[in-house]
C-alpha cells in the first residue's frame, strides 16, 4: 500500500491485538522481532495509541487504563516513539456517580456544577499526573482525540486542558468528529496548529446528509450500514464525505503551519470495510499530497 509510518494500539478500547505491551517490555528478544516486522517494510513506528478512559467512576477501569498508559509511556521510550495517542476520558458527574457523565450544556445549574467538578477534582488532576509520568520518561507530546462522550470534544475544550496542564497536551486531530460539530476543518489546523498544539492527525472522513440533519439534527449519528438509510451523519473513507478539493485544502493547511506528525489512516466507513476503506484513502491522500508539491515545484 506505501504505507510509510502507523499507529499501533497498546490498550484501551482498541485493545492491544498488535502490540502485546507486558511482553515486549519484559522481553527484549520479542521486542527486537517486533521491530524486525515493520523494520523490514521500512514502516517507521511513529505513534502508540492507548484510547481508554482513565478517569472513568470505576475504579478498576480507571485503574487498567492508567496502568496501560504507563506502560504505554515505557515502551515508546524504549523504542523511540515520541507521541502517545489516546482520549481525554469522562468521569461520573460526581463522586458516587457509576457510569460517566459527559456534559456539553451549563443549564440547568445542577449541570454546571457537575461539569465544573469533573475539571478541577478529577480532570485536570489526572492530566497533571500523566503528563508529569511522561515527561519524566522523555515523552513530551501526547495527542488527545476530540472525541464526543470525552469532556476533550472540540478545539476549545482541547486548549483548556493544554491551558491547565501544560504543553505536554495537543490534538490528536481527527477531523471526523469536527466534521458533524460544524467545524471547518482548516480553521481547527490553523488554530491549533500556530499554537504548535497538533501533535497526531487522524485521516477518517464524515459524511452529511443535508435532508436527515434538516429534519433530525446532527446528533443522529449511525455505525452500521443497515443504519443509513435514517442517518444524518456517519464515519466514511477519506474522500467520501467530503470532495478531494477540501482534502487537498485540508492537507495544504497541515502543511502551512509546518505539523510534523503523520498522517494515519483510520478507518470505520460503514460501506468500505477493512483494507478497501484503508486502500481508498491512502489513494485519495497521496494524490493530494502528490499535487501539492508538484504546485510548490512549479
Amino acid at each position: 500500500m506505501g504505507v510509510e509510518a502507523a499507529e499501533i494500539g497498546t490498550g484501551g478500547y482498541p485493545n492491544n491485538k498488535h502490540c502485546p505491551v507486558p511482553e515486549l517490555l519484559d522481553d527484549p528478544v520479542k521486542l527486537r522481532a517486533w521491530q524486525k516486522k515493520f523494520s523490514d517494510h521500512n514502516i517507521q513506528v511513529a505513534t502508540l495509541s492507548c484510547h481508554g478512559n482513565p478517569v472513568h467512576p470505576d475504579r478498576n477501569i480507571a485503574q487498567r487504563d492508567w496502568e496501560t498508559f504507563q506502560k504505554t509511556v515505557l515502551l515508546a521510550e524504549r523504542i523511540g516513539v515520541k507521541v502517545i495517542v489516546g482520549f481525554s476520558g469522562c468521569p461520573g458527574g460526581n463522586p458516587s456517580d457509576t457510569n460517566p457523565n459527559w456534559i456539553t450544556y451549563r443549564w440547568p445549574p445542577e449541570y454546571a456544577a457537575a461539569l465544573d467538578w469533573q475539571w478541577k477534582e478529577k480532570v485536570v488532576p489526572y492530566w497533571k499526573q500523566a503528563a508529569k509520568f511522561a515527561r519524566e520518561h522523555g515523552i513530551h507530546r501526547i495527542a488527545l482525540e476530540m472525541h464526543p462522550n470525552f469532556v476533550v470534544y472540540n478545539p476549545l475544550t482541547l486548549l483548556k486542558l493544554r491551558d491547565a496542564v501544560g504543553e505536554e497536551i495537543g490534538a490528536n486531530n481527527d477531523l471526523s468528529h469536527l466534521f458533524w460539530q460544524g467545524c471547518d476543518p482548516v480553521e481547527v489546523i490553523h488554530l491549533l496548529g500556530k499554537q504548535g498544539a497538533i501533535y497526531h492527525a487522524h485521516m477518517k472522513d464524515t459524511v452529511l446528509y443535508p435532508d436527515r440533519v434538516g429534519k433530525y439534527g446532527v446528533l443522529n449519528f449511525v455505525f452500521e450500514k443497515q443504519d443509513l438509510k435514517v442517518a444524518s451523519d456517519a464515519f466514511r473513507a477519506v474522500g467520501y464525505g467530503h470532495s478531494v478539493s477540501v482534502w487537498k485544502s485540508i492537507v495544504q493547511a497541515y502543511m502551512d503551519v509546518g505539523y510534523e506528525g503523520i498522517l494515519s489512516v483510520e478507518n470505520e466507513d460503514p460501506i468500505l470495510s477493512g483494507e478497501v476503506g484503508v486502500q481508498r484513502a491512502l489513494y485519495v491522500l497521496k494524490n493530494v499530497r502528490e499535487e501539492l508539491l508538484t504546485e510548490q515545484v512549479a
